[in-house]
């Protein structure tokens, strides 16, 4: 296999610092014991939390903390191994053991958010003044922000008891399948092919979109079941709890105001004509008349066909880093040597890549599926910037480390952006260099533009379904090629296959509503590195290390206060939109 010359094939995470393996019997009396406590917890504190002082509530809140790290270390590990080889059957039945266990366990917990959202206001307010209070003051805060969407104790023990075969289930069903999906004749799996849209040689690309396609469409009744059913449980979902969108549960998940969000949607979508620019361009610097879906990621000339070696790609990810803050090296260097990283392309393993904080008890790990291109260093770098936010943020305890999801994109794609700055100082050759700055490019267009039309095409349908009940294949190809028609405008031409690409986009049924936040992270991050190259650094990094060791002790707005940044201005996002265009105008052709 090809990874046997990368060095990425014994790049195998150790999850010995989470447990043994599936049998370790550490496992079970963790769970026994977690089991058994909730059921005491209940026993003693059910209702009675509107008694409790000020430190009463500090203490039961601690020991939900350190009972729920403890039964999240379980569930950490169980989605890690599964995560490795999806087909294996024993692996998924342990998940979804450990999810049913989970789903017992917060059926004992579930009073205590209901009993202290009912918590009289006046009364909750003198709690939350009270300095005894203070590591869980926004914890506590946020919880009680949740109340108008809460259902009665019994409506959401049911919810809670129904949850393992819920819309985690039906994820676990599409991540099954598109694990045991082979393309083409070859047999490829879907890292291997999409691989080849990068081609230079377009008969390649078109293969490559060809074999895609007809996998997809031998699954896509699957699919399509998969998809409509977890819309339709959101629906149900949301009109129980009565939130007024879609994306309203999204949005206050996030810490984030509706009309925030809608800003940046429609900032974004207002300067679609920088996609259109781009793509113009790359379609004349490719020679090519028509610019079809296939060609999308195809190098323009000049480019580096170099293929990576692992410890190449550590050595520039990691000098990056430490260029940029000791602190950031050294926590970078832990993921490389002590077994927190999962590399090679392996029959089975999930496709792309991920971060997992696991909990602050432990540390996090990193999957990759690593095939030596540049874009594969950088995809390091994102994750290593995840990686250390999430270690930094271990330090605010577990209920806090959970950082929303908007700032959860800072590190990694300010990580991007310093390995980006590394790779273009090693290139000397102009036309490298234009081919370095279009990846760049059309990396930063996935991150933001693609997002944004894919939070369109969510929009979408989640209203369809909604409205015009169970949709067809050809109803959501036909919304797929809409939204993403708006944002290539006449640049691209979008084929009749493309229209089936929708389905193995995972984020539409993990997280619906979440991919905004990689658009919010990506101009955060433009806005925050040009303060980085204007500051001269010192300052800025000391600062930008405290934002990410609060993880999500706050707010986004108050976590950004300190960088003087207005997440409501349509002005603050075009900052980062304009840097973009700049990026597009000065690629010569």
């Amino acid at each position: 296999m090809q990874e046997k010359t990368l060095g990425a094939e014994g790049v195998i995470w150790d999850l010995s610092h989470l447990y043994k393996g599936p049998d370790d019997p550490q496992i079970e009396k963790d769970l026994g014991e977690v089991k058994a406590r909730a059921k005491e917890i209940e026993e003693t504190h059910k209702g009675h939390v509107k008694d409790l002082t000020p430190q009463g509530l500090h203490d039961l809140v601690r020991e939900l903390e350190a009972l729920n790290e403890r039964f999240a270390r379980i569930a950490a590990y169980a989605q890690l191994d599964f995560s490795t080889n999806c087909t294996d059957p024993q692996k998924g039945a342990f998940l979804q053991r450990i999810r049913e266990e989970g789903a017992e366990i917060q059926r004992h917990l579930v009073f205590f958010d209901l009993e202290w959202q009912k918590v009289p206001e006046d009364l909750a307010s003198t709690i939350l003044k009270d300095k005894t209070i203070e590591h869980y003051r926004h914890y506590l805060a946020f919880l009680r922000r949740l109340a108008p969407h809460t259902l009665s104790e019994e409506q959401e023990k049911l919810l809670i008891d129904l949850s393992p075969v819920g819309r985690s289930s039906w994820i676990t069903l599409f991540e099954k399948v598109m694990a045991h999906l082979r393309f083409g004749a070859e047999e490829r799996t879907q890292e291997e092919v999409l691989s080849d849209l990068y081609s230079p040689d377009r008969n390649v690309r078109k293969k490559a979109h060809k074999d895609f396609t007809e996998g997809l469409k031998q699954e896509e009744h699957v699919l399509t079941h998969c998809f409509n059913t977890v819309l339709m449980e959101k629906a149900i979902e949301d009109r129980l709890r009565h939130y007024s969108s879609w994306i309203s549960s999204m949005n206050l998940s996030n810490e984030l105001r509706d009309d925030t969000v809608q800003v940046l949607v429609d900032t974004v979508t207002d300067h679609y004509e920088i996609v259109a620019k781009y793509y113009k361009k790359k379609s004349r610097l490719l020679g090519l008349d028509t610019l079809f879906d296939y060609d999308r990621y195809a190098p323009v000339p000049g480019g580096s066909e170099e293929v990576i070696h692992w410890d190449e790609c550590k050595e520039i990810v990691l000098q990056a880093y430490f260029e940029f803050s000791d602190t950031f090296g050294t926590i970078g260097k832990k993921f490389f040597d002590e077994g927190w990283i999962h590399a090679p392309v392996l029959p089975g393993k999930t496709s792309g890549a991920f971060a997992h904080p696991t909990v602050p008890s432990c540390h996090p790990y990193l999957l990759v599926n690593y095939t030596g291109r540049i874009r594969d260093v950088e995809t390091v770098a994102h994750e290593l910037g995840h990686g250390i936010h999430q270690y930094l943020s271990r330090e605010v305890g577990y209920f806090n480390s959970h950082t929303p999801l908007p700032l959860a994109e800072t590190a990694s794609v300010f990580g991007e952006m310093l390995v980006f700055k590394a790779l273009l100082k090693r290139l000397k050759d102009e036309e490298a260099r234009r081919a370095l700055i279009c990846e760049k490019v059309e990396s930063i267009f996935a991150t933001i533009f693609r997002q944004i039309a894919m939070n369109r095409f969510e929009d979408a349908i989640h209203t369809a379904r909604r409205t015009q009940g169970e949709l067809p294949p050809d109803a959501f190809g036909e919304l797929w090629i809409k939204t993403q028609r708006e944002m290539f405008k006449d640049s691209v031409e979008l084929t009749q296959e493309y229209r089936h690409w929708w389905s193995y986009i995972s984020h539409f049924i993990h997280a619906p509503g979440y991919v905004y936040a990689y658009a919010f992270g990506e101009l955060l991050v433009l806005a925050l590195y040009a303060m980085y190259e204007d500051s001269g650094g010192k300052d800025f990094v000391q600062k930008y290390i405290k934002l990410l060791s609060s993880g999500g002790k706050e707010d986004p707005y108050t976590l950004l206060s300190p960088f003087g940044i207005d997440l409501d201005s349509p002005k603050f996002w075009e900052q980062g939109l304009k840097k973009i265009e700049e990026m597009v105008d000065n690629i010569a052709v």
